[in-house]
């Protein structure tokens, strides 16, 4: 009787969450695309395909787990049906495994903000601070990139400017995947590092900044709507790779939105009009990030010079004279400071959405 109770509580809690995450429909999605993607016709246009590729293994993805543990409880359902006294043990084994489960899965629903969703943009800046400061920028940068490989995320790099003599200055990436600016909006504000200085020849301790933003990717205007009267649009010989064309054309864009002074430059692509579609992308997020932290109905509604700056300080990295990472929002801290750079960020991750959910 109690296995039949915890079996239906568990089913209750699942067709909830079912429901929040709009599995139904999901699922009616996935059939579509599968419909389409097996269309032959379909590589006649090789970006749709490769877009509706993305979405159905997106979308797949999400599901996939979901459906299984439906079919679990089913199955558990139909065994308890037998109410034969041998399996009893057995099955209280396997409901404790599904309830856990279910509880991993649920982390899905603290996904709930506006472009939790979407994929985002990475953007790292180096502070004040010469070759000390672009090394920590370096060292973010690697930490972002592996925490992407492990939970297999795609990463394109839009933007990057090496440091001289080690690290970067600024690097920006897009990162997709699911809920790609839902894990990753946690890591927007300034990251601090103290540690024995590796540049110095007194080995002194050094304190470091760099800024990380997270900006929501937003790549129509239907959400987030700019007037063309808002933006000065300027273009300049791009410096970056991409081939000897690349720096005999005016190809790098420089966009800026007037209203706030928001300005976003990308020269990584090697013509203009590419470049200026991911300029007015990664503007769109960051004036989409912007007014979600003033609260504002609308970007008409922003202020200027509030968005991130390099007062928010949000984690501290130690590593002299003891190792800690800890986290100023959530006092969430891991003293493996080694394992934090190399990408384990979760633990930061989860405790920020567990505060915010």
């Amino acid at each position: 009787m109690q296995n039949k109770k915890r079996i239906e509580e568990l089913s209750k809690d699942l067709n909830l969450a079912w429901n929040k995450l709009n599995i139904d429909d999901k699922i009616v999605e996935i059939n579509k695309l599968e419909e389409e993607v097996a269309d032959p016709d379909l590589w006649h246009n090789p970006e749709n395909a490769k877009n509706k590729h993305e979405a159905l293994s997106r979308l797949s993805k999400e599901t996939e787990d979901w459906v299984i543990l439906r079919g679990q409880i089913e199955d558990i359902r139909e065994l308890l049906e037998l109410d034969e006294d041998d399996l009893a043990s057995e099955i209280e084994n396997q409901i404790s495994a599904l309830e856990k489960t279910l509880e991993d899965l649920k982390k899905a629903l603290r996904f709930n903000g506006p472009y939790d969703k979407d994929n985002a943009i990475l953007r790292i800046t180096s502070g004040a601070g010469g070759t000390e400061a672009m090394d920590w920028a370096g060292m973010l940068e690697r930490m972002y990139l592996r925490f992407a490989e492990k939970n297999d995320f795609k990463v394109s790099c839009l933007e990057r400017t090496s440091g001289e003599e080690a690290g970067i200055k600024t690097a920006v990436y897009e990162i997709s995947g699911t809920n790609a600016y839902g894990q990753l909006k946690s890591e927007h504000g300034v990251h601090r590092l103290v540690r024995l200085s590796p540049f110095n020849a007194d080995n002194l301790r050094q304190t470091s900044f760099a800024l990380v933003e997270i900006l929501p990717v937003i790549d129509n205007d239907t959400e987030v709507k700019i007037d063309d009267k808002d933006l000065r649009i300027d273009t300049y010989h791009s410096g970056g790779h991409g081939g000897q064309s690349v720096n005999t054309t005016n190809s790098a864009i420089r966009i800026t939105y007037l209203p706030t002074n928001t300005v976003v430059a990308i020269q990584n692509e090697r013509s203009q009009l590419q470049n200026k579609e991911k300029a007015m992308e990664i503007l769109r997020g960051k004036l989409a990030q912007m007014q979600l932290e003033q609260k504002a109905e609308s970007i008409d509604k922003l202020r200027a010079g509030e968005s991130a700056s390099w007062g928010q300080q949000i984690r501290n990295y130690v590593m002299q004279p003891y190792k800690l990472v800890k986290d100023t929002r959530t006092k969430h801290e891991e003293t493996d400071v080694d394992a934090v750079l190399d990408g384990k960020i979760n633990n930061f991750i989860d405790a920020y959405l567990d505060l915010n959910a």
